[in-house]
């Protein structure tokens, strides 16, 4: 099948690869445009950029989606199917519509639920035990078209954000093949979602990352995995302020929400508002590297609060 590629991060790559190996011929790659990344600033491309040029893939990164000119190429490069993955524009009717097979989507969450920019996070982040990718046709409202196919996973205990995501891209790239193998056949059967159901991702932003140590400790470990490798969620250690990489569920206390209970070659124990403790285990202190629990405290030891 003849497609153009739209998509921007790690993510995508995956769903890229297995179109590639498929034998599918892939027209075009459509991918942000490039961005000045770290204290250099320098320009640096997208993962699908990267990835599309190894493989002599044409690659272009329009500016507006809206002008007319972008409309034009996608003419001139005649797909039969776009096949977007997490590419961060959103694309006018008229190019959506313009593939005689239409365009679809691969989205990294259940659908109806958690629609949006963020939803593996949000998944981590609302204790959901359970996830996966959806194929979707893709519509003028954000996340909402009939549903091609779906592939479910349990999050896994422990799992954070990064590590979902690397699981799902391979989840998504398996649902995109098999559901071009079966629109080939002949065999798709659009489902309209159910609207009523649906729930919202949105972007993440940095006022998510403080820790409110009143809530659970389950709660607060959802917090961490979540925002997991951005924005990482936040505390207050010796008055500066640690980003923490990741925790685990620890004993029960009667100390008040917040107390420092432990310190340690097993981490830093802090009491939580359901009376149980959550252990940080790895943090990066402002100025520093990400490091274990253990490691920061040899140089920035802390007063336990309660004995």
């Amino acid at each position: 099948m003849r497609i153009l590629f739209m998509g921007t991060p790690d993510f995508a790559v995956a769903s890229l690869q297995r179109l590639l190996s498929d034998g599918h011929e892939i027209c075009g790659v459509f991918t942000q445009p490039d961005k000045p990344k770290n204290r250099g600033m320098k320009m640096t491309f997208s993962p699908v950029k990267e990835y599309a040029l190894s493989q002599g893939l044409p690659v272009y990164q329009p500016l507006k989606m809206k002008d007319g000119l972008t409309l034009d190429l996608v003419r001139e490069l005649a797909p039969e199917l776009i096949v977007v993955a997490a590419y961060g524009k959103i694309l006018p009717d008229a190019i959506l519509t313009l593939p005689k097979r239409g365009s679809i989507n691969v989205h990294s969450s259940l659908l109806p639920k958690y629609r949006g920019a963020a939803p593996i996070n949000w998944a981590i982040l609302n204790g959901e035990e359970e996830t996966g990718v959806t194929i979707m046709c893709m519509a003028r409202e954000l996340d909402a078209g009939d549903i091609l196919h779906v592939k479910k996973t349990e999050i896994l205990s422990g799992e954070d954000a990064a590590s979902l995501t690397a699981r799902l891209a391979q989840l998504g790239a398996e649902a995109l093949s098999e559901t071009l193998t079966l629109m080939e056949a002949g065999k798709l059967t659009p489902t309209p979602q159910d609207h009523s159901a649906h729930t919202y991702a949105p972007m993440l932003t940095r006022e998510l990352s403080p820790i409110n140590w009143d809530k659970s400790a389950a709660a607060i470990d959802c917090q961490i995995r979540g925002l997991i490798p951005w924005p990482c969620a936040t505390t207050v250690l010796n008055g500066k302020t640690a980003k923490i990489y990741a925790a685990a569920l620890g004993a029960e206390t009667t100390a008040p929400a917040g107390t420092i209970v432990a310190v340690g070659q097993q981490g830093i124990e802090i009491a939580c508002g359901d009376g149980q403790t959550l252990r940080i285990l790895q943090l990066q202190a402002e100025g520093g590297k990400r490091m274990a629990a253990a490691d920061y405290l040899r140089g920035h030891p802390i007063e336990m609060d309660h004995e």
